[in-house]
């Protein structure tokens, strides 16, 4: 089966370059061929689970590539491998041919060089999809047409400042910010909804018993098992505060976009609770703790979310063009050869995983 997103990136013209790893079940950067590394730093891991898309497009073996994210699998990704991607509002590009976790969170989104990349992906691939009755045919607006200076953008606690003093020389007007909600354990609503949904699509494999040897991460038989022991009141009692949520956090957006660390686990879980779009912007580079003897040219990247209301995606996009047509930390190219002859790649760690078993 070809994937909805795939056909519609063929036929705009694109080629399949590669079929990129992602982490198994699509959770973090372990598979079963190894485990995904950051191009920025080789010694360090890319995080997932769209570990390939990440890495891939950070060190330039594609133009862009399309990643998938139930809870941070964009966004963690792009800001460790210092690459630009759009985690899209929900619904916005048809899933059909994916590997689903979550029918109620699961989004698809390009990995790109920057965000004006990110904005023509996205027009490409987003869409009414006749398989997959969450898609829907998106209202966004063309970002490149957005006259920046009328927004007012919020800026949270933990937002690079130096994006927030860009922007507001572009003629934004910046404010403080702060998302307003009563809803207690925003973690706990997303791992309910995450865990049973992933248990209804992998009921019968973990029924069977062969999650037991699973070359996969190894919480995985260990997470299905507990979500059999949600009831139904526990579950219907989360999606009440879900919805709860919802209300709260689009009544609080007194602004047209906001400012705020895209890794921030919080932020993650509100975000695909709500359906909220995202763009991971990298702002900066900073040198590993511990380099290689002889120097290196290694770097921990440093980025930040731009976030907009619900099919708002034009608003984040159109600020972070802006503020990447007056910046150049986008532009930066990783050292994938910076492996000194005293390095060392560690193990990935995935020996103690029992081998994978096929056939009886």
């Amino acid at each position: 089966m070809e994937a909805w997103v795939y056909k519609r990136l063929k036929s705009a013209g694109a080629v399949l370059v590669a079929k990129l790893v992602s982490g198994s079940l699509a959770y973090d950067d372990v598979w079963f061929g190894g485990r995904t590394r950051n191009p920025w730093n080789i010694e360090e891991f890319s995080t997932g689970s769209s570990a390939g898309p990440a890495a891939s497009t950070s060190a330039g073996m594609v133009p862009f590539a399309i990643g998938s994210e139930t809870a941070g699998s964009i966004t963690y990704p792009a800001a460790r491998c210092g690459v630009t991607a759009l985690r899209p509002t929900f619904g916005t590009v048809g899933r059909t041919g994916v590997m689903s976790i979550s029918e109620s969170l699961d989004k698809l989104g390009p990995f790109c060089r920057s965000a004006v990349d990110c904005a023509v992906v996205v027009d490409i691939v987003r869409g009414r999809d006749p398989d997959d009755p969450s898609s829907k045919d998106s209202s966004i607006d063309d970002p490149f047409l957005i006259d920046i200076s009328k927004l007012t953008v919020g800026y949270l606690d933990d937002a690079e400042m130096e994006v927030v003093h860009v922007l507001e020389s572009k003629g934004v007007k910046m404010v403080p910010f702060k998302l307003n909600y009563t809803v207690d354990s925003v973690q706990g609503i997303l791992n309910f909804t995450m865990d049973v949904d992933m248990l209804a699509h992998f009921d019968q494999w973990q029924r069977s018993g062969e999650d037991n040897v699973y070359e996969a991460q190894d919480q995985w038989p260990t997470e299905l098992r507990r979500a059999r022991l949600i009831t139904a009141v526990d579950y219907i009692q989360a999606q009440r505060a879900r919805r709860r949520l919802i209300k709260e956090i689009k009544e609080s957006f007194t602004v047209d976009a906001f400012i705020g660390n895209a890794t921030d686990w919080e932020k993650v879980c509100i975000g695909n609770l709500v359906g909220l779009p995202v763009i991971v912007v990298p702002t900066g580079f900073t040198n590993i703790s511990d380099p290689p003897s002889g120097g290196s040219k290694r770097r921990t990247t440093i980025t930040t979310g731009i976030y907009a209301p619900p099919n708002r995606d034009h608003i984040a996009l159109a600020l972070a063009m802006a503020y990447q047509a007056v910046t150049n930390h986008h532009k930066q190219r990783p050292p994938i050869n910076d492996l000194g002859p005293n390095d060392k790649i560690p193990d990935s760690s995935i020996d103690a995983y029992p081998p994978r078993v096929f056939g009886p």
